[in-house]
Parts: structure tokens; sequence; C-alpha cells
């Protein structure tokens, strides 16, 4: 499947849909391709205008979907279509819907001890006969990374969901996508959190609304000064344009 791609900010993000989306990632675990996938919210571009070796990861990835109604208005302003928010949780969970008739082998890394687990729990009750082949907290250091590398090894899953946060989790899938032979890689921030019960969404109209980076920032007044991130980022997409 072929798909634009719209440069913003210097990062490439994929102009499709969230089915589109689901079709090419099944297309690359039926392929075993090895490739990395990142979820593009207006903050994760923003750090990587800053992070270069963040914006290289992403510009070499197999596929960035856009992962925010900032993501989705830069696009549209800078006069390219982008037909709908492709958010990381929403796929995540589509495609763990679709793999238990597929046979899909899926491991869990990430967030703080005992989430992934809860987690687990949680996709096992929504999406029955689904295989979470393994599960580990983010906490570690480098002198555990041999470990969780033939932990996930071990477990051969086709998809790895990888919560450790931006930039974290694009830099820790890039450096052992290789030794780590998994067909689909993802970052997913705070998926894990969300299903667990331990981080709420925003209500669906304020998704409508795009407003859930407002929502966020409400119930966790620590992200208060991300948010100034926003304004930014619509200045900095603003000049771009000229």
């Amino acid at each position: 499947m072929s798909f634009q791609k719209v440069d913003i900010l210097g990062v490439k993000v994929a102009s499709l849909t969230m089915d589109e989306a689901v079709r090419q990632v099944e297309t690359y675990m039926d392929d075993k391709a090895g490739v990395l996938i990142a979820t593009a919210n207006a903050e994760m571009i923003m750090r990587a205008t800053q992070d270069g070796v963040l914006r290289k990861i992403l510009n070499t990835s197999a596929l960035v979907v856009p992962d925010g109604a900032g993501t989705v208005w830069a696009a549209r302003h800078l006069g390219h279509p982008m037909p709908e928010r492709v958010a990381g949780y929403d796929l995540a969970q589509r495609l763990m819907c679709q793999a238990p008739k597929k046979n899909r082998r899926i491991f869990f890394f990430g967030s703080a001890p005992g989430v992934a687990d809860q987690a687990k729990r949680k996709a096992e009750q929504m999406y029955p006969g689904i295989q979470i082949v393994g599960t580990r907290n983010g906490f570690f250091s480098s002198a555990d990374e041999a470990d969780i590398v033939g932990q996930i090894k071990d477990a051969r899953p086709d998809l790895l969901l990888a919560a450790l946060g931006v930039p974290k989790q694009e830099k820790w899938l890039h450096a052992h996508m290789a030794e780590l032979g998994v067909p689909v890689s993802i970052g997913v921030g705070g998926t894990f959190d969300v299903m667990a019960g331990i981080m709420k969404r925003a209500p669906l109209w304020m998704q409508k609304a795009r407003l859930e980076w407002l929502f966020r920032g409400l119930l966790q007044p620590k992200r208060a000064g991300r948010l100034l991130v926003l304004p930014h980022f619509v200045f900095k997409v603003r000049a771009y344009k000229k």
C-alpha cells in the first residue's frame, strides 16, 4: 500500500486513515518485516526539531502515524491532505482486537511495575483468545537490557508494544530492532496506563472536539508545562509554511 508522507517541521508523517494504518501494520506482520512504527503528536514532532537522533529514527521508520489533532491540523495548514487522526491507543486496540483470529502473539513492555500485567488482564477480558506472550515493566538500567532483549526474543511476538515514553521508547526500539527480530514494534506511550485504569482517557466528545490535550493537562497538573508546547508548535508550523 502506498501513502503520501507529509513533511511537518522535518518529520515525515503518513497521510492515511485508521483502517489503512491497521491494514499496513497487518501487512508488516505478515511479511515479518522487522519494522518500527511511531505515533507522532505535536509534542513528539516538537521534540524532534531539537533532537536530531529522534528525527532520524522517525524518518527512517516504516510508518509514522498522525497521533494527535495538532498533527492533522499542521498537515492541512501546510496544504496537504490528512484524512484523520490515528491515535496510538486506538491503533493498538484495533490490532489487539484482530489478533486472536490472526493468531498474533503480542508482548507488553513498559510502564511502572505491575501495570503491563494489569493491562494484559484487561486485554484478555476485552479480546478473548488474545495471546499476550510476555510482559516486562519499563523500569530498568542498561545492565538489564540484555535480559529484556532475551525475554522478548524467547517470547517470539509478532507485535511488540513499548510504553517507555517519548523519545525513550523510539530510541530503545530502534537500537535493539535487529537483535529482537520482532516483525512490528510500536511505541505506545500511556496505553498500558489507560488499559490498567491508572490513567483516564478523555471523553469521546473531547476527543472529537480535539481537546484531549486539555483533558490530560487538567487531569495531570504536572503536564501543564508540556502543554506550552502546543502554542509553540502552532507558531512554528505557521512559520514553516512561509
